[in-house]
């Protein structure tokens, strides 16, 4: 009876015939964040479904604040540089330089950020991020010269690099299972947004003295992080990072604000006691970074699976589609700066407006279906790229040169721009999570980097179309690796998913000894 019960409810995970021992939180009992809770629960009409909905969306927006810092910096420096190199003589090396280290710079605050997050807690480690982030801004905003500009970006990047990696595994935690895609989305829509207001930046301050436009460009810079600091007196910590420091009431008592049936609260709670290994010593015998570097085979699969997927969203060449659109356009025979500002607004908007039809889908339709239509999209517009910037057509081939970059980023923006995020942030174990999220984003962070810079030089050896091509090829292979690697995730709890990753025979094990568990109960006298 047990097993069948469990599996109509879809928690092949859960303890089965286990007893209900829910508790329900009296009104007056103190929680996290009494003052922002008391706004929303009397409030006129107040449904306690609508509410917790809305409290989690405005805890998954405050979190991806950080991300609206890299797509920033990243719209507003591809300005910005212009008037650097005017204001400060630097060379062209230098530039490349400037441009293209934060993606390499920020993979050391990626890398910090998963001990880091385990040490003070995910909120705080997001404040921290902001903090570094607005001084390595301070310090560039009043640069004297390009050295002492590199060592704000240095600050700049570890500051992004932290946010960029605490956030989806924050959002993942926070967020109940059924929503929890398209929430954990949300960091790449801000991305997005950052570079939009980056680009607005860039438009609004450049007729300002030259000494002076490009520091103001920076200095706006610093506004996002203000509102991160203001989002730290709403936003609750972690249940899951809670349950790790044996503050059970206290998450349980964010779980109440952040699941809309109270019955499901204290079954998700054990799920996470046992999980985070409370009472089990055995799981704490082992140094977090000996078993990520000695995985044991399930945690291999999380690791290759994490990692790849990270790596594929970056290699497969959409930086160099965004950061070159304008060279690519001129290959294919734009010559007016006007048109091309045009064709590359163009591209700015697909990968916005796409992003936002990402979050409706991915957790109805699931994560593995949207994988398959963004890779093979891809594939194909990075194929039709190649192919009309081979063989120029006059103006059929620059219509269709747009149409195949705008189609491109629009794949990417639909399926493994997200969530490659959410699959990340999803899959890996409680306690190794926040340290092995932050080895993927490394990854990631390195690709970018290395596209990015690497770009015009493969370009230059195998012509622009050619490296399209190449591109395609790459894309090709993320389908296999999605149809191969990627397991479906959609509607389970961070613990159910631990569970696909072993081989089959481990997992009959586990369901062999819940049922037993289950029957014992039903046999014990009460």
């Amino acid at each position: 009876m047990g097993l069948v019960v469990a599996e109509e409810n879809g928690n092949a995970g859960d303890y089965l015939g286990r007893k209900n021992k829910y508790r329900r939180m009296d009104i007056s009992e103190p929680a996290a964040d009494d003052d922002f809770d008391d706004v929303l629960n009397h409030h006129p009409g107040f449904d306690k479904g609508r509410n917790t909905r809305k409290y989690v969306f405005l805890c998954a927006v405050f979190a991806s604040l950080n991300s609206v810092l890299l797509g920033y910096d990243v719209g507003v420096m591809s300005g910005a540089i212009i008037f650097i190199q005017e204001d400060l003589k630097i060379s062209e090396v230098q530039q490349e330089v400037l441009v293209g280290c934060l993606s390499i710079l920020s993979l050391f605050g990626s890398l910090a950020g998963g001990r880091t997050s385990d040490l003070i807690g995910r909120k705080w480690t997001m404040a921290l991020a902001a903090v570094i982030f607005q001084a390595g801004v301070a310090v560039m905003t009043f640069a004297p010269s390009f050295h002492v500009l590199i060592t704000g970006r240095f600050l700049a990047g570890v500051g992004i690099g932290l946010g960029v990696m605490v956030a989806p595994v924050y959002i993942a935690e926070i967020s109940p299972s059924a929503n929890r895609g398209s929430l954990t989305s949300f960091p790449e829509i801000f991305i997005n947004i950052g570079i939009l207001l980056g680009y607005v930046s860039n438009y609004a301050f450049s007729g300002l003295p030259v000494h002076t436009n490009w520091r103001v460009m920076l200095a706006v810079g610093i506004l996002p992080s203000v509102f991160i600091g203001l989002a730290l007196f709403v936003i609750p910590e972690s249940p899951r990072w809670l349950v790790l420091q044996n503050r059970v009431e206290e998450a349980r008592a964010v779980l109440l604000k952040t699941n809309e049936d109270e019955d499901e609260v204290e079954e998700r709670l054990e799920e996470i006691q046992s999980a985070a290994g409370i009472g089990n010593t055995e799981k704490h015998d082992k140094p977090i970074w000996h078993e990520i570097m000695f995985p044991s085979p399930s945690l291999r699969r999380m690791l290759i699976t994490g990692i790849g997927i990270q790596c594929f969203q970056q290699i497969t060449g959409i930086d160099a589609t965004v950061y070159y659109s304008p060279e690519i356009f001129k290959t294919a025979g734009i010559k007016s700066n006007s048109n091309l500002l045009a064709a590359t607004v163009a591209v700015g908007v697909s990968k916005t407006a796409f992003i936002l039809v990402a979050m409706i889908l991915i957790d109805k339709i699931g994560r593995k279906p949207l994988l398959y239509v963004s890779t093979i999209g891809m594939t194909i517009c990075l194929f039709f790229v190649g192919a009309t910037l081979a063989f120029k057509e006059g103006g059929l081939g620059i219509a269709l040169a747009i149409f195949s970059v705008c189609g491109n980023v629009a794949f990417f923006s639909i399926g493994i721009g997200p969530i490659c995020w959410v699959i990340s942030s999803e899959i890996f174990p409680l306690r190794l999570r926040s340290q092995a999220v932050a080895l993927g984003a490394v990854g990631n962070r390195v690709c970018s980097g290395l596209v990015a810079m690497s770009f015009l030089s493969v370009s230059r050896m195998i012509s622009v179309g050619g490296t399209f091509f190449l591109f395609s090829v790459i894309s090709a292979l993320s389908v296999v690796f999605v149809h191969k690697l990627v397991p479906e995730t959609k509607g389970k709890s961070l613990e159910q998913i631990e569970l696909l990753f072993q081989d089959p025979q481990q997992q009959q094990q586990q369901r062999g000894s819940e049922v037993q568990m289950g029957d014992v109960e039903h046999l014990v006298p009460k």
